[in-house]
């Protein structure tokens, strides 16, 4: 009899759904204090679906599916999975498409094959998270998040802490518009992501100071208090000091392109909020309610669609991170 149980308890698929995540920034890349980076940004209402399958060996049609379900195989000597994206999230525009689907696979084998990992240790296990865990976070819990910098001497060893997180409002809508024209670009400096940041100049300590005291004073207690305004007032002085810091990646500007340029001056006619999201070319502004959001989605799509096209939508924030189920 409690064999029979045990076959009917057994999970043989596991879906997951994940949010995508924007960058707002991050705010100490001078080191001095012993940590590095230390990021903010958010988890959004557009996600990845996943499900992973037992199988004797790795299958996936989508090449990074395929590549993170092997890692995590032979990390814990699994026999096998297959893995179908059933839906994407914005590849290699700044929205966290690898380190989502990278943790999605990894929770969902680890449910699978009954493995008791944390989500930071299925992070380190697939390689993804460690400078900033922004997406580890956005995975586990959702919302509004600051992280506090991996520390110096443990670079790539440590998944960096959650130091603040809230709950965004469900009347701050979230207006993100991706532009066509610079992902051609973006892509290929994206390749050598991880030999620029490894050779990045550090931050004067001067920049940092300034970028610490935003987060501080002026994007935290804005958030507590739910005040919009001066909370877009923060990110946006925040993500635009810290364009500055890259503008030798960006041909001299504070954003990633022209076009994307334009965008964020047409966000801040009706937001006090426009961020570029890491490298871009995506950005965003947040704004209350659905009627503004709608206008200002309006105003984006017909600028995109004569300077090169591209997508604009507006969704909330996603308040409760990841949701892995098996059956």
């Amino acid at each position: 009899m409690s064999e029979a149980v045990d076959r009917m308890q057994e999970i043989n698929k596991v879906k997951v759904s994940a949010p995508a995540h924007l960058h707002t920034g991050n705010f100490d890349m001078t080191g001095d204090l012993g940590r590095l980076y230390g990021t903010v940004g958010f988890a959004v209402d557009k996600c990845l679906e996943i499900e992973v399958a037992k199988a004797d060996e790795v299958k996936a049609k989508d090449e990074a599916a395929f590549l993170f379900t092997k890692r995590f195989a032979n990390a814990y000597k699994l026999a096998g999975a297959e893995v179908k994206v059933e839906k994407s999230i914005p590849k290699f525009v700044g929205m966290g498409y690898h380190t989502t689907l990278a943790l999605s696979i990894g929770s969902a084998l680890a449910k699978l094959y009954g493995l008791k990992l944390t989500t930071e240790e299925i992070a380190l296990t697939m390689q993804r998270g460690a400078i900033t865990s922004l997406g580890v976070h956005a995975f586990k819990v959702g919302g509004f998040i600051v992280e506090g910098g991996f520390r110096v001497k443990e670079r790539e060893k440590m998944i960096p802490p959650l130091i603040f997180h809230q709950a965004v409002p469900s009347n701050w809508l979230f207006v993100i518009a991706i532009a066509k024209e610079p992902q051609e670009k973006i892509v290929k400096m994206r390749e050598n992501e991880d030999q620029i940041l490894r050779n990045l100049k550090l931050m004067p300590k001067e920049t940092s100071d300034m970028l610490s005291r935003i987060v501080l004073v002026k994007i935290i207690p804005s958030m507590v208090e739910g005040d919009l305004k001066s909370f877009g007032e923060g990110l946006t002085a925040f993500n635009s000091e810290l364009g500055k810091f890259w503008n030798e990646y960006q041909c001299g500007r504070t954003y990633c392109h022209p076009v994307v340029e334009e965008a964020i001056k047409i966000m801040l006619r009706r937001s006090t909020c426009a961020c570029q999201t890491s490298w871009g070319p995506t950005i965003y502004g947040i704004v209350d309610g659905k009627t503004e959001a709608e206008v200002l989605t309006k105003e984006l799509k017909d600028y995109l669609a004569k300077n090169g096209g591209g997508e604009v939508f507006y969704t909330k924030a996603n308040n409760v991170g990841a949701v892995v189920g098996g059956k």
